[in-house]
This record gives structure tokens, C-alpha cells and sequence, in this order.
């Protein structure tokens, strides 16, 4: 573990106690050894990094079905620290969540079948955010509305927690005018910037340094505003990851990088690519707050996320929340599913056992039982916040179906200065094609 110098790796000694699962400590035997070659006079180095000794990542043991062995407990607790912190606040508020996480359920499910059925004739890309609901709406919860965020490939969830409009969500998943990209985006690029939503992303881990510019704006402009930065747990592998979150903690940016790990990639277990225990001991040398929690669990997503938030617009910088979860159906698309049925099965990269073990976890029933244990709402009421919630999604495919289909020499406008000029070039004032 040392050099020709002497001097004592770090980063060889970190690896190789992280791989026999041990829980590293770098103390002063360590910082003395070091301060003696590096000629640095009265140095002290103390800080404790400290590794996880179990988890799904760096585990040579993993088979289709590992993941079962990390479910969380059946219900959300009903004490602590994240039950307390939850219940604390207004019982609308609350109802509010259960309203987003259904609806964002609902929605994604009609979506998908929808496209399964072919009545409407979909295509493009859908990557559904089913089963992951607690993680965008107890993220959302403890923001402000001008706070920004950047999402994902798989943002639907994040925008409807940040309270985007389902009917142009609709319109813009049936590619009409009406859309929020006016028909030129689909699933993966919905943006809406008067509710801070940067949009959804197609490249993966673009939203690091989108989140870290929007929040530079706001601490230069001295707004206190945050920026969130959604990423999966591939996304982890990005390049820009550990540049971004370094950088952030360099200039404290009030930035939180929040990982959705829902264990697979596409289709690669993370323990093939993480040699860490988790995601977030990638960046815990870096000496700012890290959070893991049970991304199933609202409570312990939205109290982490307040504490992040507050450490953020107290000018401290960046703070990582990694929330363990389980997407309900393949990467993209819609292999192993079907009309009228939840989840996917068939999938060679997990086992159909793991796919109901985790649905048996599913994040809205959970919270429903929370609520109705912790007294704040009765069935009758979340009965009628479920309701509610299918109609609007209902309307919001009738909307997307009465919309007009966008114009042929549409596709030319907003790629040139002058696409107008380009467009009538190619189509008489009829709309008819000029030959």
C-alpha cells in the first residue's frame, strides 16, 4: 500500500478495504505518514470516510433476483424522525402528495396502455417512472416553486410532482401543436421553465451541470433559490458526476444530486459497475452531507430532502441524496407488459419473483396506509383524491386527441433563424407540397 516514496496510497488502501466489505476509517497513521513526505508543516489529517459494508453494488454474488434481498419494511414508519417531520406538516399538503403520486401512476399507466393497445397509434420512446413515485414527489415537497430541476430520460414523475400541466404532457406524448414542445419533443425533452422543470433529458447525466448553472444564477443573483439534479444510477458512471458534485462543493453551490438507484441500469446490475456498496460512498471524501434512504418511503425522501434544502439555502453548498427504489417495467418501451396489468415480466436481466417482491412495495399504497395509521385522512378521502386524479388524466387524452397534428413545413420553423422563409420555399399557401 505505498509507493517507492513511502508514502502511504489512499486510494489503494480505500479500494481494497471497500471490496472486503470493511468499514475504512483514515486516521492519523494515515495523515502522519503523509504530512512527513509531503512537506507540509503541522498538517493534520483526521477525516473519516467511511464505507458501506453491505449494499448492491462491487457484489460479485449477483444473479437475476439479488435485488429482493434489499426490499424495505412493508409499511412506512410510524415514528422517528421522517414520520415526525412528515406529519408535521398541513394535512393538505399531505393530501397533496397522495394526489401527485397517484396521478403520476395513473397517467403513466394509461400511457401505457394507450401505446400497447394501438388505438391511438403512439410511438417514440416512453420510459416509465411506475414504482418510483415517492422519490419525485417527496423531492418536489420540500421545495420551492421557483427552485429549478433537472431531470431525466425518465422525468415523468419529476414533472408532474412539480405541478406540470397533464394535458400538455398528453398532447405532447401524441405529438400535436398543443403539446409543451409543440409536438417536437415527445416523452424525453417536456420542459417547463415557469415551473422551474429544466426538462427531461435524453442524454444521460446532462443534469449535473444544468442544475449547477440554474443554481449559480440564483446564489449570484442572491435569490436562495436550489437546483436539483436528478440521476440514475448508470448515470453515476458519467464522466461528468464526480466533476460536477466536486465543483459544487469548490464553490458551494446550492446544488442536491439525488440518485434514483433502482438497481439495473438498462439491463446491467449495478453491481457490475459500481465498486462501491452504493452510489453515494462515491463521493463521501468530498465532506458534505449524504443521504440514504428508501426511495419507497415519502417520509424518509421528503425529511432528507428538507435537510438538504435548508443546508443548501444556508449558503453551505451541495448535499447527495441516494433513494433506493425499483422501476416497474423494462428501461424503455413496454417488453414483458400488458393491457390492464401492472408490471412487467419476462425480462431475462430479473426474475418475474423480484418483480412482484418490489411491486408488493409498491410506494402509494404504502403512504396510503400511513396516513390512514397516522389519523390524517380517511378512506373515503383518498378514495376521492384517486378519482379525481383518473379524470384529469382521462381529460387530459381527450384534449390530446382533439389537438391538431402539427403542419408539414413545421419541421423547418425553430431549427434556422429563418425557418419561415425556409418553410415557404417548400410549401404554396395552401399547404399543399410545390414542385
Amino acid at each position: 500500500m505505498q509507493d517507492r516514496g513511502g508514502r502511504i496510497n489512499r486510494r489503494a488502501l480505500l479500494k481494497s478495504m471497500g471490496a472486503a466489505g470493511a468499514t475504512a476509517t483514515v486516521i492519523t497513521s494515515c495523515g502522519d505518514g503523509m504530512s512527513r513526505t509531503s512537506g507540509i508543516s503541522g498538517a493534520e489529517f483526521r477525516k473519516s470516510v467511511r464505507l458501506a459494508t453491505a449494499g448492491p453494488g462491487g457484489s460479485k454474488e449477483w444473479r437475476p433476483g439479488y435485488a429482493l434481498q434489499f426490499l424495505p419494511p412493508e409499511e412506512i414508519p410510524t415514528r422517528g424522525a421522517d414520520s415526525d417531520t412528515l406529519s408535521s406538516e398541513p394535512k393538505q399538503k399531505l393530501l397533496d402528495f397522495y394526489r401527485l403520486m397517484a396521478t403520476s401512476r395513473k397517467w403513466e399507466t394509461t400511457m401505457k396502455d394507450l401505446f400497447l393497445s394501438g388505438e391511438d397509434g403512439l410511438y417514440g420512446s416512453f420510459h416509465t417512472y411506475v414504482g418510483e413515485e415517492a422519490v419525485a414527489v417527496g423531492v418536489m415537497g420540500a421545495l420551492n416553486e421557483d427552485d429549478y430541476i433537472a431531470s431525466t430520460h425518465r422525468g415523468h414523475g419529476h414533472l408532474i410532482a412539480k405541478g406540470g400541466d397533464l394535458n400538455l404532457m398528453s398532447a405532447e406524448i401524441f405529438f400535436k401543436e398543443s403539446g409543451y414542445n409543440k409536438g417536437y419533443g415527445g416523452s424525453m425533452h417536456i420542459t417547463d421553465m415557469s415551473k422551474g422543470i429544466m426538462g427531461m433529458n435524453g442524454i444521460v447525466g446532462a443534469s449535473f451541470y444544468m442544475a449547477a448553472g440554474a443554481a449559480m444564477r440564483g446564489m449570484i443573483r442572491g435569490t436562495k433559490q436550489v437546483g436539483v439534479a436528478f440521476f440514475g444510477d448508470g448515470a453515476a458512471a458519467s464522466p461528468y458526476y464526480f466533476s460536477a458534485v466536486r465543483s459544487c462543493k469548490n464553490l458551494e453551490i446550492p446544488v442536491i444530486f439525488v440518485n434514483e438507484n433502482n438497481f439495473q441500469y438498462m439491463s446491467i446490475p449495478v453491481a457490475d459497475t459500481s465498486p462501491t456498496k452504493y452510489i453515494s460512498d462515491f463521493t463521501k471524501g468530498l465532506d458534505l452531507p449524504h443521504h440514504l434512504v428508501d426511495g419507497n418511503d415519502i417520509a424518509a425522501v421528503y425529511n432528507a430532502t428538507r435537510q438538504a434544502v435548508e443546508w443548501a439555502r444556508a449558503g453551505k453548498g451541495p448535499s447527495v441524496i441516494e433513494a433506493m427504489t425499483y422501476r416497474w417495467y423494462d428501461h424503455s418501451g413496454f417488453a414483458g407488459a400488458r393491457v390492464a396489468e401492472e408490471g412487467a415480466t419476462g425480462l431475462p436481466y430479473r426474475t418475474d419473483e423480484e418483480v412482484r417482491g418490489w411491486m408488493s412495495r409498491d410506494p402509494i399504497p404504502r403512504y396510503r396506509r400511513w396516513l390512514l395509521a397516522k389519523g390524517i385522512a380517511e378512506e373515503a378521502e383518498l378514495d376521492s383524491i384517486e378519482e379525481q386524479a383518473q379524470r384529469a388524466v382521462d381529460e387530459s387524452v381527450e384534449f390530446a386527441r382533439s389537438g391538431r397534428d402539427p403542419q408539414p413545413e413545421a419541421g423547418v420553423l425553430h431549427t434556422h433563424a429563418d425557418g419561415p422563409v425556409l418553410a415557404s420555399q417548400f410549401y404554396n399557401r395552401k399547404g399543399v407540397v410545390s414542385t
